[in-house]
C-alpha cells in the first residue's frame, strides 16, 4: 500500500493482493519507523456510506465503506474519491508503470494505457 500526501490531499494506492486482503480482513495497515516514533497509515472498513479519514497519535486511518471495497475488488472500477473536512481523499488501484522502473510490479493491476485493443 502506498500513500501520497500533498497539501490537503491524501491518496492511497493498492495492489491486487492488498485489495483482496482489504476485502477479506476489512483492514490494511503499514508502518514507517522513525527514530523513536512510528508513523502508521491504514484503511479500515467504515460504517459511513462515504470515505472519511482521521489522524490520531501519528496514525492516519482512512475509513472505506464495505460497498466500495466490494466494488473495488469485484469490478474494473479504478477507485473512489471524496473529502473529509478539508482533506481530499482518493483510494485507487495501483497500475503498473509505463516507464522503466526497478520496483517489483508483478502484483500491480495492468495499466489500461498499455492495452493492445
Amino acid at each position: 500500500m502506498k500513500i501520497r500526501i500533498k497539501g490537503n490531499s491524501l491518496r492511497y494506492r493498492l495492489t491486487r493482493s492488498e485489495v483482496a486482503g482489504l476485502k477479506a480482513a476489512g483492514r490494511l495497515e503499514e508502518h514507517t519507523a522513525f527514530d523513536g516514533k512510528t508513523f502508521t497509515y491504514a484503511i479500515e472498513t467504515g460504517n459511513s456510506d462515504r470515505l472519511t479519514a482521521d489522524f490520531i497519535e501519528n496514525k492516519i486511518v482512512l475509513n472505506m465503506p464495505r460497498t466500495m471495497i466490494d466494488e473495488l475488488y469485484n469490478t474494473d472500477k479504478v477507485g473512489f474519491e471524496d473529502t473529509s473536512g478539508t482533506v481530499s481523499l482518493l483510494v485507487e488501484k495501483d497500475f503498473a508503470c509505463i516507464d522503466n522502473t526497478e520496483e517489483d510490479q508483478s502484483d500491480h493491476y495492468p495499466n489500461p494505457s498499455l492495452s493492445c485493443d
